[in-house]
């Protein structure tokens, strides 16, 4: 199974209903469930709701589903903070999936208002990750 045939399988999972999905060969398994952790793990608490975008605020969005990283590594300052200005195609941060790193560029020449997600969170595809206001 190629790299773009499991994306294409994430992608459908993400589009559907079904709330775990196990696919097994003999050289691979591949397990994908909602929310990144089994129900049996999930915490007794009610996770607080993500930071929702203002109305009129642009949002970055997760390609992909993923862990995002808002450093190159965990000794390295962030990509972007709050209230830095950035060009089009500048990395924005990173999300990882089956061990491969893809870099989130900004969409246009824009000022970062708010970094939506802590480093190291498990996103969904279309989530939104960083609020931007262009320039």
């Amino acid at each position: 199974m190629t790299n773009q045939e499991i994306f294409d399988l994430m992608d459908r999972f993400q589009r559907s209903s079904i709330q775990t999905m196990k696919l097994s060969t003999q050289e691979f398994t591949i397990e994908l469930s909602r929310g990144g952790v089994p129900a049996s793990a999930a915490p007794v608490a009610a996770a607080a709701p993500a930071p929702a975008p203002e109305a009129d605020g642009k949002v970055v969005t997760a390609p992909l589903v993923g862990t995002f990283y808002a450093a190159p590594a965990p000794e390295k300052p962030p990509f972007v903070r709050a209230g830095d200005r950035v060009k089009k195609g500048d990395t924005l941060c990173l999300i990882e999936a089956m061990k491969m790193m893809s870099e989130i560029p900004a969409p246009c020449d824009c000022v970062i208002e708010a970094v939506l997600k802590e480093s190291g969170e498990l996103v969904s595809f279309g989530e939104p990750l960083l609020r931007y206001k262009p320039c």
